[in-house]
């Protein structure tokens, strides 16, 4: 006979708890117990119950291997719970064997249904370091069972593969929302519509009637952030400064030769250069800076309530003033074609041909973001990180424990994205300049040249030549954030892999990099996108590459997406006339005109405003309360991330007391871990 006593602790979810009768079997180095009841009188596995049990085996299997868990129904029907069925959160087991200390299982998942489950007990193990068959045989069998449920496909040529699911409904309970953050979720969506809807605009296919009007959007969600959008808009000041510190901080980059096709002359800047100047001298000593939106050139063009959109790929120039001065244009051409029908635009021309120009830049800036500095890197390529990490790597691997949380409901909103936003006839294809196709051919064009440096923070700001422009709190809060990952991914690291040759021959590694590699970047070479990892120092750039991007990231190119259209225009989503082919034909009311219709802006701002903030049940970056690693060593490192993480925040903040607008989009507190809206 062989005692053991019996902890299980049980998730505070809403519908974590059972109604099923759970057993567990002890696997050791010399055979298997039977399975073994966990009952006492009552009910047990209550939501954030944590509970004690007693059980004996007929015959002592030796050391403890795994932790087998059996759930089953009861024989009557049980009550039906919130999930529509009688699923059980397990978030740990502790087993004390005979004569043995205690061992903790981690779990953290959903059982649903019928049905077993093997635990490990930690420490993490890379592969090949598991010398127990029994062991070895788990890992292939859990990988296996991933692998089973969780598919490749492709969404649309050219783009990374996704999970092959069509809607969320279908989805496992271990990648779905939470009751809560669900329920909340469609809470808002519902709340927005009908407040829109019965101010009679959801409906409304025509156009604006005034700037003034528009002053209605900001009833319906007013942020500071909005506010000093709305006093500020036609300021070339701000308008600049939004390409640094904006939701699209991502394009400008330094310019020491005007590009040929972009003739500027002396004579045209000289009215912001100033006497003393000269654009040749600005552009030597570093001054001048370009966004280029080449890539829109000749893009699909939607059709909107019948009506057709157009789009342009403007090139804007910027001067940066000396002694910290603010940013600010110096001419833009909206194509990438200069002759008499692209004229270059100046902040010296009439008031409403330079503002129209500036729009049309600003609705470059929404297809670009939208597209692919928002659903191409900060959705599609962390599901690719996602659905590598959950198929190649099994729950005791230390990259699985460090990652998981970074992948936190990513499966879920990228699933819904692809039902209500970037289906036909929803969101994207009815209400956005380019439509579902536009933004196709802009992915497939990104895609094929999407660089691996472009993903990793600080070699994408040396590129882009910006390390050293003012104000620029994207990069300088941003790296501060790569630098605290990336101390605490070293340590990870170096905690698990002594030596280069140990990151070499990790096969469930490998794997994993070579899958991103093949599902994500398509086996493309020239992305630079490693398909194997050689050394520790490579693997500490990689691993923080990916948990930067699931969450720094992406909340630095989503969370200002409503701050910034809900005065649409700012960032209109859609242009219902041609780009200005002259000077001087500007008027108010043609710059109204070229303004996207009242439904689709309505559209848009709620699919924003839904998108730039987490509907509840959120964990900040560095909150880790499900405990994937037991030991203390990682213990230790995640308390030193969150030291640090504190420090940052503590920094940003009184930063941002002295700031007309403060940047809040990388304060870490609000960083969500995981992309999960």
């Amino acid at each position: 006979m062989a005692k053991y006593s019996v902890r299980v602790s049980t998730g505070e979810a809403i519908g974590a708890g059972t109604w099923n009768k759970i057993a567990i079997s002890v696997v050791g180095t010399r055979g298997e117990t039977p399975p073994l009841r966990l009952d006492h009188l009552g009910k047990e596995f209550s939501a954030g119950a944590v509970e004690e049990f007693e059980v004996e085996s007929p015959q002592d299997v030796g050391e403890v291997l795994l932790l087998r868990v059996h759930k089953a129904p009861l024989l009557l029907p049980a009550p039906i719970g919130p999930l529509g069925r009688d699923a059980w959160f397990c978030r740990w087991f502790q087993l004390t064997p005979p004569r043995g200390v205690p061992l903790r299982f981690p779990c953290y998942q959903w059982l649903d249904g019928e049905g077993s489950l093997a635990l490990r007990a930690g420490p993490a193990k890379v592969s090949g370091a598991d010398d127990h068959p029994t062991l070895q045989q788990q890992r292939q069998e859990e990988l296996q069972a991933r692998q089973d449920s969780y598919h490749w496909k492709t969404y649309s040529p050219g783009w990374p593969r996704c999970l092959n699911e069509k809607s969320v409904k279908d989805l496992d309970l271990n990648i779905k929302y939470s009751v809560m953050k669900n329920s909340c979720f469609f809470l808002k969506v519902s709340s927005a519509f009908t407040e829109l809807k019965l101010k009679g605009l959801l409906d409304r296919k025509g156009p604006w009637e005034s700037l003034d009007e528009m002053q209605t959007m900001l009833n319906f969600r007013k942020t500071p952030a909005a506010e000093y959008v709305v006093e500020h808009w036609q300021e070339d000041a701000f308008f600049a400064s939004q390409f640094l510190n904006g939701h699209n901080p991502v394009l400008i980059r330094r310019c020491r030769h005007l590009p040929k096709n972009f003739p500027v002359t002396e004579d045209m800047v000289a009215p912001v250069l100033g006497p003393e100047t000269s654009l040749q001298a600005e552009l030597e000593r570093g001054s001048v800076f370009l966004v280029d939106h080449g890539i829109l050139s000749g893009i699909h063009g939607n059709v909107v309530n019948g009506r057709p959109q157009f789009s342009a790929a403007p090139m804007t120039l910027l001067y940066q003033r000396p002694r910290g001065g603010p940013l600010l244009p110096l001419a833009i051409q909206l194509s990438q074609t200069p002759g008499p029908d692209s004229p270059i635009f100046l902040p010296i021309d009439n008031k409403w041909d330079w503002l129209l120009a500036k729009t049309w830049v600003r609705n470059a800036e929404f297809s670009v973001h939208e597209a692919l500095t928002h659903l191409l890197h900060a959705h599609l390529l962390p599901e690719v990180f996602t659905m590598a990490t959950l198929r190649q790597l099994p729950q005791c691997h230390p990259l699985f424990k460090l990652l998981v949380p970074h992948t936190r409901y990513t499966l879920h909103i990228n699933t819904l994205a692809r039902e209500l936003l970037i289906a036909p006839g929803k969101v994207v294809d009815r209400s956005t300049g380019i439509g579902i196709e536009g933004f196709s051919e802009l992915i497939q064009r990104n895609m094929e040249q999407l660089n691996y440096s472009v993903l990793c923070l600080p070699e994408d700001i040396r590129a882009r030549g910006v390390e050293d422009i003012p104000n620029y709190y994207y990069r300088d809060d941003g790296l501060q954030i790569w630098g605290a990952v990336e101390s605490f991914v070293s340590e990870i690291i170096n905690t698990y892999y002594l030596s280069d040759v140990s990151v070499r021959d990790d096969g469930e590694l490998q794997a994993w990099v070579r899958e991103i590699f093949s599902e994500g970047f398509l086996g493309r070479k020239s992305s630079g996108m490693p398909s194997a990892l050689e050394t520790r120092e490579a693997l500490v750039q990689y691993i923080t590459m990916v948990i930067f991007n699931c969450s720094a990231k992406h909340y630095a190119v989503s969370a200002g997406q409503f701050d910034s259209c809900v005065w649409m225009p700012n960032l209109p989503p859609s242009m219902q006339l041609p780009p200005p082919t002259s000077k001087g034909q500007t008027k108010p009311e043609g710059f109204l005109a070229t303004l996207p219709p009242v439904n689709a802006t309505c559209d848009i701002i709620i699919a924003l405003w839904l998108l730039s903030k987490e509907p509840g049940d959120q964990r900040p970056l560095g909150t880790y309360p499900d405990k994937h690693f037991t030991e203390e060593a990682p213990q230790q490192s995640i308390a030193a991330f969150q030291s640090r993480l504190a420090q940052i925040s503590k920094e940003i903040r009184e930063r941002n007391q002295g700031l007309p607008l403060p940047y809040t989009y990388l304060d870490p507190p609000l960083i969500e871990n995981s992309v999960s809206i």
